[in-house]
């Protein structure tokens, strides 16, 4: 029998009613998301349900939005009695995988998820900063067209290596700008601007990776019921100080996603349970490797298939 992995999505995954089905069957699920309203002070649980889409979307709103879907959702897998050997999260999803393990409270990570959202979002004043997917690229080449680009002034560096053939590159306009129009250099067949409030991942974030770890400095650190595999080494991290330096590194460095899922691969996990809304990660897991079983938890009805398949 393999092993199993619970991975977690990040930021672009939300939608309005995600894990409502969640909230109105689970008490579990319910009590989440009044925890995320006493300690944010706000009624998240009314924006996740009713919107609107675009507040929803601000950096600050989603991130606790979805980890407290993401682990609402959660519940009804453990309702069906299914654990995991490890779990990993993608970006914000890290901390989704690290309160799924125990290591965090759920009422510190909702309170830290929130924050770096603010911090992100202020880091880079709007218009200034950019991502794009880079689709087809070699990954070396890649990473010396955007050295050559940075070196030139503007800032523009790899960001998520997701899977073969897309990377997500990020840093100013005019950086990912210059990038976007000579990615055939890099062998790739274009790139796609993303819908994205900064430049995540980049260097730019800087200053929000040190505010961050402020935030970071008075959180307790539990022992975790399964290793967290971290998006800035694709390796379980241990102890309290190396993880509050491998969360405050991953704002302005590359989430190495594909690495990640390589490593899970090589420990003996077969099967990976996406939980949390929509499907994205399953759909990069299987182009790393299309002889794994992926599995997507969005709703009541997905984890109920999900224990079946598992039977």
């Amino acid at each position: 029998m393999g092993k199993i992995a619970f991975v977690f999505p990040g930021q672009g995954a939300q939608s309005v009613g995600m894990a409502k089905d969640a909230y109105d069957a689970l008490p579990e699920a319910r009590g989440l998301f009044e925890a995320a309203d006493r300690t944010l002070g706000f009624e998240l649980t009314k924006l996740v349900f009713d919107g609107p889409a675009e507040e929803l979307k601000q950096t600050a709103n989603t991130q606790p939005a979805l980890l407290t879907a993401s682990l609402a959702l959660l519940e009804a897998v453990k309702a069906k009695g299914i654990r995991a050997d490890y779990a990993a999260g993608h970006s914000l999803g890290e901390y989704s995988a690290l309160a799924a393990a125990g290591v965090l409270t759920f009422e510190d990570a909702v309170a830290i998820v929130r924050a770096r959202g603010q911090f992100m979002e202020a880091a880079v004043p709007g218009g200034q900063g950019a991502m794009a997917a880079v689709l087809g690229a070699d990954r070396g080449k890649l990473s010396e067209l955007c050295a050559e680009i940075s070196a030139a002034g503007t800032v523009v560096e790899p960001a998520n290596l997701n899977c073969p053939g897309q990377i997500v590159v990020s840093g100013s306009a005019e950086g990912v700008e210059a990038l976007s129009a000579r990615v055939k250099e890099a062998g790739a067949k274009r790139a796609i601007a993303l819908e994205v409030s900064g430049p995540f991942h980049s260097s730019l974030m800087k200053e929000a990776a040190g505010q961050l770890g402020g935030k970071l400095a008075d959180i307790v650190f539990h022992e975790g019921t399964l290793p967290v595999v971290a998006n800035v080494s694709a390796r379980p991290v241990d102890g309290a100080e190396a993880l509050r330096q491998s969360l405050v590194s991953q704002v302005y460095s590359p989430v190495l996603w594909e690495d990640s899922v390589q490593w899970l691969i090589g420990e003996g996990v077969d099967t990976f349970v996406e939980i949390g809304p929509g499907s994205v990660l399953a759909g990069l897991i299987k182009k790393i490797d299309k002889s794994v079983r992926i599995f997507s938890v969005n709703s009541l009805e997905s984890a109920d298939a999900l224990a079946e398949a598992l039977a």
